[in-house]
């Protein structure tokens, strides 16, 4: 490498360098930055060995302005900013989506958006172009991002099944129903009868199928559905706290409890203690995610374990493919019942 002139620090490699180290053409060098297409595997290679000696670092403002593209992937949850940071499976997602970008050597833009203004503000930012394309998580129904988003062409993947959006939105989805059946059917394996279910909130796809696996396995069980034995709650521990005192306010006979997400179940936790109340003695609790909430629970939780790796690794893979012209996809992928002292 060449010195500069001034104060003799040393100038960053160019793609001249790269075309220059690897015994190729500048052009060549700039097709294998830009894809690949039209390289020949030889060239290819000696390309890239050529970019590892020189450590070459792709420009990516001026890429962007050859291929109108930004290089770069949006990960937008729509829920207040205390959300991210309480709930565990929201950063286990991030993780997952940031390391599956990173093979591909994209970076991933962390978005929030919890208020009617916030969403504004980060649609318009999208939709000028600063980002490729949109993982977004934990959308309600009413929500008008993702409708937006998907009218203004932005490739989206939307984590959990869309409710409310048209058909033409690629999803990627953990089998809520039937792990909500799973849990719901140990629970009556162990004897339980008086089932209360403390619910996600009703207006985002976990709360809606999580609800309606709990209702199918009473049926097929033919215990009788009781309206008083069914609480909502948002996924945070406050609102399982609160739940479970509904429930043992309206049904003192509730013998297990069905919760959403393990951080909802936490709280449940608590409330149960302070009824005095054993678990899983006088009540048993099932949680749902597998979160480090469930582990961290005492007694630790018997759960539902969502794939986040997978969902994550899923979730990037179908947004690429749109990104490069394909059409939209869905991805349901299964749970796994973990049994643990809970129950």
């Amino acid at each position: 490498m060449t010195m500069s002139q001034s104060g003799g620090r040393r100038k960053p490699p160019t793609i001249h360098d790269v075309a220059r180290e690897a015994g190729v053409s500048r052009g060549t060098v700039s097709r294998v930055l830009n894809g690949g297409h039209y390289v020949s595997p030889t060239a290819q290679e000696a390309v890239n060995a050529a970019i590892r000696r020189t450590g070459y670092v792709v420009n990516r403002h001026a890429r962007s302005l050859i291929t109108g593209r930004s290089d770069s992937i949006g990960f937008l949850l729509t829920e207040p900013q205390e959300r991210f940071f309480e709930d565990p499976n929201f950063n286990v997602l991030l993780r997952g989506c940031t390391q599956a970008l990173a093979a591909h050597d994209i970076p991933l833009l962390l978005m929030l958006a919890g208020t009617d203004d916030e969403r504004r503000r980060i649609t318009r930012y999208i939709t000028a172009g600063h980002v490729d394309g949109v993982l977004l998580v934990s959308s309600h129904s009413g929500d008008p991002v993702a409708e937006q988003l998907r009218e203004a062409g932005v490739p989206l993947v939307m984590c959990g099944k869309p409710i409310g959006v048209g058909s033409k939105v690629s999803y990627v989805a953990a089998d809520d129903r039937d792990g909500a059946r799973d849990m719901v059917r140990h629970l009556v394996s162990l004897g339980r009868r008086r089932i209360g279910v403390v619910t996600g909130p009703l207006d985002t796809p976990g709360g809606v199928e999580r609800l309606a696996g709990y209702r199918e396995v009473l049926s097929e069980s033919g215990i009788d559905f009781d309206e008083r034995l069914v609480v909502s709650g948002d996924y945070s521990r406050a609102s399982g706290e609160a739940g479970a005192e509904r429930l043992l306010a309206q049904c003192p006979d509730v013998d297990a409890v069905f919760v959403a997400s393990d951080l909802m179940a936490q709280g449940v936790l608590t409330s149960l203690e302070r009824a005095g109340r054993r678990v899983p003695e006088d009540v048993s609790v099932g949680g749902f995610d597998d979160s480090s909430a469930a582990l961290a629970a005492r007694p630790q939780l018997t759960t539902i374990r969502q794939p986040y790796d997978r969902i994550s690794a899923e979730m990037v893979r179908v947004l690429l493919a749109q990104i490069g012209g394909e059409d939209p996809s869905a991805v349901i992928l299964p749970t796994e019942l973990v049994k643990r002292q809970s129950t």
